[in-house]
Formats: structure tokens, C-alpha cells, sequence
């Protein structure tokens, strides 16, 4: 197998992960039965990077009357003609979320029991529904989660944080929705699928507390104003607790998974006779170590065939965390993908994808990038460093420069990172 026939099938790997995730292929057999709503009204609300295709998917199996509101990424809109489709700022909120998340919380008051929501959550909700607690500014908001992002906090742990200074997350959506019927869909970016972290559950009970919030920003050394802090230490942000007879009604259903993005990557693997091992789909820790860890399997593979005889593809999944020292470009995906390089040393055989399933690593509109045996050689001759790339934080610029960007544009959907790492017999020169 050559260089590019290595890339086309890590390449058809990866769209058909992103496929498997698709709304249109999710939603139809998770909508509630026609005779379930009868007598009330069907309400549509939502948030996130796949919500607006999540909605789209609902008004194409939805023959009765329905109404609604969704909030979804700059340029991730869809046209739908029963559901409003909002778009707004991720990762750094701004306001057109916050007056998404106001009208969304009005739009589900004063419903009876008779009525039923259909609640669409799926990866980037947190961002999308920036409604701060009494006493927190937008701003407030905004500097939480820049501060997050660059701090190396896992994903839920930056949710939880999140849902405490939430007037709108951590079940309080959902508690709003009391009386009525409640079924949230959800599309999981988050490693163990956890309902609260997806999109801070803006509609599920949260066991966690002020004091945990607190707790991280003390383990990250997270600063914040002192009015913000109030909140969590008074208790005044805490979340909606399990067993709350708001939330009696309240139904959840994981519709797509990185588990089934895996598995679908790795049936394409093996109808082109490669072996697939699927590592685990919640993978976490620090961008670059895990690419480390993950080379050093490959090279084992490709030179003692252990633990995996060759040819096969090493796939996984989950989200990993950058801690921001330098001044690039960014991306998870990519300081994951370049230390991987770095590690295989140009080791023959083996070769390399990973991408954000939305098509986003970090703030770029990249969705990661693609390694070859010949990645540093061809780096080197540009006149590239790869190791002063990778401590500035500069994945992508590093990508960029040699072409092996990998670009989706917006997919519509988000079950997470995806990485994949190919091991073949090197070619006989």
C-alpha cells in the first residue's frame, strides 16, 4: 500500500465515522409515537454544533404540528420551516446565545402536562447557551471559558464549572419544561457519554456542586473576579439534584456515540483487509502525550507485530486537552497528530489521520490533519521545525504549510475527535 492509498483509507474512515453520526440517519426512530402527543403540543428546542440537522431531521419525520427554537455554530444553520434556527459563538459565547438561551427558557413556561418537548443536545451547547446566574455578566461568562479552554481541564471538568454559574444548564432547562413530557436526543461528544457533560446538561439532574466547581479552579489555578466566586461559595449556582419531581417526566436517549463512530470507521477498515482495534472511544489527557503513547504502540506493531500484527489500524476516540504555553494556531487534533510524528520518527509503514468529527480543531476551520512516513522529511526541507511548532502550540500553522490539512467544512454532527493510526508492511524499495 502506498502513501496516498494509506491516506484515501484513512480518509474513508473518517467520513464514514462522520456518517454514522449523521441526524438524518439518528433521529427517525427516536421521535416520540404520533399518538404520544395528541392531545398536546409538540415543542422543539435545542442546542449545539448538530442541533440545527438534528431539527431539520425532526420536520422530515414530523407530519403533525410542531414548533420550536434551536441554537447552533455560525455557519452551521439549516434552512427548516416549523423550527426557528439561531446561530451564535463557540467556544467563546457572545450575545445572540444568551438571547437564544432567554427566549428558549420562556419558550417552555407555562406548558401542561399534556404537551410534550423534544429537546436536541448535542457537542457545543455549552458555548450556545450562555445564560449566566443572577449576579454574572456575559463578559463574566466569556472569561470562564476562555480561561478554561486554555487551562488543560478536561471536558468535565470545564462542564462542571459550567453548569454553577448556569442559569440555563444542569438541569434547570429541563426543570422549566415541568409539567410537560420531556425526551432529550442526544449526540455525545464527550468521553463515557456522561448525559451532564453533554452540552453541561442543560436538561438532566447533576450530582456535582458548588464546592466541586470551586475545586477545580483551585486545581488549575483558574482566577476569577470575586463576584463570580461568590456565586459558587454562597451554594446560590447550585444545579438541579436527581430526584427532583421537576425532572419526573424527563426522558434521555443517547442517539449517536463515539463508540458507533469507531465501529463504523472500523468495518471500512476491514472490507480493505485491515485488522481494526478499536483502543477506546473516551480517551483523555494532554493532546501531545497521547500522541506519544499511541506512537509507541504503532512502533510495536510495526516492528515486533505486538500487541497487533500488521497490517491493522489503531482507532480511537474521546477528547484530549491542550494547555495553552505558546502562541499558535492551536488544535487538539493537530499537537496530538504532530507529536505522534515526532515520536514515529519517520518510522516506514505507518501513517496517521485525526480530525474533530464537526469538523473544527480548536478555533480553526480545519478539522485536523493527515501524517505520512515522510511527514518530518518534508517538513525539514521546507524549512520547517516540528518541535518549535509543537511548543508554540502551532499544529495547525505546522499542517498548513505542508498541505496535510484535513478539511470537512461543517458536518453537521459531533461525536468528538477522531484518530486513527495505520500500520501496513513498508513498500520494498
Amino acid at each position: 500500500m502506498d502513501d496516498t492509498e494509506a491516506g484515501a483509507l484513512l480518509r474513508r474512515m473518517l467520513d464514514a465515522a462522520i456518517a454514522a453520526s449523521q441526524p438524518a440517519l439518528c433521529i427517525p426512530g427516536q421521535l416520540p409515537a404520533p399518538g404520544e402527543v395528541a392531545r398536546g403540543r409538540l415543542i422543539v428546542i435545542g442546542a449545539g454544533k448538530a442541533s440545527a440537522e438534528m431539527a431539520r431531521a425532526v420536520e422530515r419525520n414530523w407530519s403533525g404540528p410542531l414548533a420550536g427554537l434551536v441554537v447552533t455554530r455560525y455557519g452551521y444553520a439549516v434552512p427548516c420551516e416549523r423550527i426557528e434556527i439561531v446561530e451564535a459563538a463557540h467556544p467563546v459565547p457572545d450575545a445572540a446565545g444568551l438571547g437564544a438561551a432567554r427566549r428558549m427558557l420562556e419558550l417552555v413556561r407555562g406548558l401542561s402536562e399534556e404537551d410534550t418537548v423534544l429537546c436536541l443536545i448535542s457537542g457545543g451547547g455549552s458555548a450556545l447557551l450562555p445564560l449566566p446566574l443572577e449576579g454574572i455578566t456575559l463578559e463574566d461568562k466569556q472569561l470562564v471559558n476562555a480561561a478554561l479552554l486554555k487551562s488543560g481541564a478536561t471536558i468535565g471538568e470545564m462542564n462542571c464549572v459550567r453548569r454553577h454559574l448556569s442559569a440555563i444548564k444542569g438541569g434547570r432547562l429541563g426543570a422549566a419544561c415541568h409539567p410537560a413530557r420531556l425526551v432529550t436526543l442526544l449526540i455525545s461528544d464527550v468521553p463515557g457519554d456522561d448525559p451532564r457533560d453533554i452540552a453541561s446538561g442543560p436538561t438532566v439532574a447533576d450530582a456535582s456542586t458548588c464546592e466541586d466547581a470551586l475545586a477545580i479552579l483551585r486545581r488549575y489555578g483558574i482566577a476569577l473576579p470575586e463576584h463570580v466566586l461568590d456565586v459558587l461559595r454562597s451554594g446560590r449556582g447550585e444545579s438541579v439534584k436527581p430526584g427532583d419531581p421537576r425532572l419526573a417526566r424527563a426522558e434521555v436517549r443517547l442517539i449517536a456515540t463515539p463508540q458507533m463512530a469507531l465501529e463504523a470507521a472500523a468495518r471500512v477498515a476491514l472490507d480493505a483487509g485491515i485488522t481494526p482495534h478499536i483502543l477506546g472511544d473516551s480517551l483523555e489527557g494532554e493532546a501531545r502525550d497521547v500522541g506519544k503513547v499511541l506512537a509507541g504502540i504503532a512502533l510495536q506493531a510495526a516492528r515486533r507485530g505486538q500487541p497487533f500484527a500488521v497490517p491493522c489500524v489503531l482507532l480511537s476516540g474521546g477528547e484530549t486537552t491542550v494547555t495553552v504555553r505558546g502562541n499558535g494556531r492551536g488544535g487538539r487534533n493537530v499537537e496530538f497528530l504532530l507529536a505522534c510524528a515526532l515520536a514515529l520518527r519517520g518510522e516506514p509503514g505507518v501513517h496517521g489521520l485525526a480530525a474533530d468529527t464537526d469538523g473544527v480543531d480548536g478555533q480553526e476551520e480545519i478539522a485536523g490533519a493527515a501524517i505520512a512516513p515522510d511527514t518530518l522529511e518534508r517538513a525539514w526541507a521546507a524549512g520547517l521545525r516540528p518541535h518549535d511548532s509543537l511548543d508554540d502550540n502551532d499544529g495547525h500553522g505546522f499542517f498548513s504549510a505542508l498541505g496535510d490539512s484535513v478539511v470537512t467544512g461543517p458536518t453537521l454532527t459531533n461525536v468528538n475527535d477522531f484518530r486513527a493510526l495505520l500500520v501496513v508492511p513498508p513498500r520494498a524499495t
